[in-house]
């Protein structure tokens, strides 16, 4: 399960921490921006690692269902299909244009993996009914924590937003200091 170390190191620790979002409308504009990228980049990371997930109780779930219908078909025949048909249906949740890319991909695999710890996807027929059983329940217990801490972490970047929104709107912060803050950028 992902947790939260009061006082930690990681992204998601410093994202989640009580005192990231205080005194807001004393921090710099320039600062609201960087913290509110912070938690954007975590909210990516964690949707990468939902997504994982996801395929992983599709593909578990699939093999039960291909058992319980006596199907004749391997998994392996199916997985196209199993995996393209949630990113065919309706969007459910909070999804977010994501602009930016996992920063920690092959960390994020190996923590699915290590889940489950000896069973192997790959061959989920030769798995027993019950590992599957576990296994669907392990990987469905770990996506709803990190969908619980992917939804406080978008309320970060909500409150963040909507302060500088706010400074727009009451005349402290201004498109063209953004457009001369952008230009700086581009010319390092």
């Amino acid at each position: 399960m992902i947790e939260v170390r009061p006082g930690g190191r990681r992204r998601i620790d410093r994202v989640l921490a009580p005192g990231y979002l205080s005194d807001l409308g004393e921090l710099p504009l320039a600062v609201l921006r960087e913290r509110r990228d912070e938690a954007a980049q975590e909210e990516t990371d964690l949707s990468y690692l939902r997504r994982l997930l996801h395929a992983r109780i599709d593909i578990v779930r699939a093999e039960q269902q291909r058992r319980s219908s006596g199907g004749a078909s391997s998994i392996v025949d199916q997985l196209a299909s199993i995996l393209s048909d949630n990113a065919l249906g309706p969007a459910a949740g909070s999804g977010r244009h994501q602009r930016l890319e996992p920063s920690r991909t092959g960390e994020h695999r190996r923590h699915a993996e290590a889940l489950i710890g000896d069973t192997d996807l790959t061959d989920v027929g030769s798995l027993t009914d019950e590992r599957l059983a576990e296994a669907l329940t392990t990987y469905a217990a770990e996506e709803a924590s990190v969908s619980k801490y992917r939804r406080q972490v978008q309320g970060v970047m909500d409150t963040f937003n909507a302060e500088i929104a706010r400074r727009y709107q009451h005349g402290a912060a201004t498109v063209d200091e953004l457009l001369d803050t952008e230009r700086g950028r581009g010319e390092r």
